[in-house]
């Protein structure tokens, strides 16, 4: 158990594979649970311990991580391949999976027959942030070990010991937006994520103090921050594989699923945090304001929120959260989306 006790927060997990090190482990496991939680970390730890070594890489660990938007089945190939060869080191052989939720369905059915029938030495842990894409006859061959978003006190501790020059209400404001994730504290953290968050919560609050408010302004001001992301999400692949040798083609889609990923990721974020900020609107006007997330900005809440605004503000907050459900789960143009989502809001906040 003392291996994963810096996972305290993962007291189920921990337990799971702390068994797991006392009597065996089996031969397939299936992290689940939010990203940004600490999965990744978890399974590396669980992985060494296995092996019985603190390296950082081994002759006995193979990892494999989708290459952008999707695992495909000539990567699952290559695992297969190398799963048949026996252990160098060890006495067992780790095949980590990240982000299996993106495996698409023949990566999935190569993986399959695996599964039901590994080699002795073989122990395959998928980390998936989203359960429900993996197939059930996958499910079924795994240990499931759940995983839950962390308390507030814990991002609050991160936050604190990374950030130890911000205020308690700043401090605190970060940890409640974060919403339970280390990589939306981390990225909150970051001096250019601070500048887009201020422009953000600045469009928010136009949309029922500025009578010359214009929903499109507001879009495309969404839409650069999520570029801004991309670019930077960009340039840090591209920094990556320049020391890998690639074929061209491959190395141009690496770089445009990265940018892709980091300017989606983006842009569910502002509007988790638009919703956020049309809730604490409610949560002040009705004296809960130390329920607020944007404990930094009280003062200019106070301000803002009014008695009147209050029903507006509730019908905003599920507009948001509608707009966020559609971009997650289709192909929707952002700028019409967002620039329909603020015309909505500010009909909702002006009445």
């Amino acid at each position: 158990m003392s291996t994963f006790v810096r996972f305290s927060e993962h007291a189920g997990a921990s337990r799971l594979l702390g068994a797991a090190l006392r009597e065996g482990p089996v031969h397939g496991y299936l992290f689940h649970g939010p990203p940004g939680v600490g999965k990744r970390e978890v399974a590396r730890a669980f992985a060494r311990s296995l092996l019985g070594t603190e390296r950082e890489f081994h002759p006995d660990l193979y990892e494999l991580d989708a290459l952008g938007e999707m695992i495909r089945i000539d990567a699952i190939r290559e695992l297969r391949r190398d799963l048949h060869m026996r252990p160098f080191e060890a006495d067992r052989r780790i095949y980590l999976i990240q982000r299996a939720h993106l495996m698409n369905e023949d990566a999935a059915d190569a993986l399959l027959k695996d599964l039901e029938e590994p080699p002795s030495y073989a122990v395959i842990v998928l980390i998936a942030d989203d359960l429900g894409s993996i197939p059930e006859t996958i499910r079924s061959r795994c240990q499931l070990v759940p995983f839950r978003r962390l308390s507030e006190r814990t991002i609050r501790e991160l936050v604190e010991a990374r950030a130890p020059q911000l205020g308690d209400d700043e401090r605190a404001a970060i940890a409640r937006t974060a919403g339970g994730r280390m990589d939306r504290a981390d990225r909150l953290l970051d001096a250019a994520s601070r500048e887009r968050r201020e422009l953000l919560i600045e469009h928010a609050r136009r949309a029922y103090r500025d009578p010359a408010f214009e929903p499109g302004d507001a879009a495309a001001a969404l839409i650069d921050n999520a570029q801004e992301c991309a670019g930077a999400a960009r340039a840090v692949e591209e920094a990556r594989i320049a020391e890998l040798d690639l074929p061209a083609r491959e190395a141009e889609q690496r770089v445009k699923r990265a940018a892709r990923g980091a300017e989606r990721e983006e842009l569910l974020a502002q509007l988790e945090e638009l919703a956020a900020w049309y809730r604490d609107l409610v949560a002040v006007a009705v004296g809960a304001e130390r329920a607020a997330i944007h404990l930094d900005k009280l003062a200019e809440l106070r301000d803002d929120a009014t008695r009147e605004r209050l029903l507006g503000a509730e019908r905003a907050v599920e507009e948001v959260r509608e707009t966020w459900r559609q971009l997650e789960e289709f192909q929707l143009q952002p700028q019409l989306a967002l620039e329909s989502l603020f015309v909505r809001v500010a009909r909702e906040l002006a009445a």
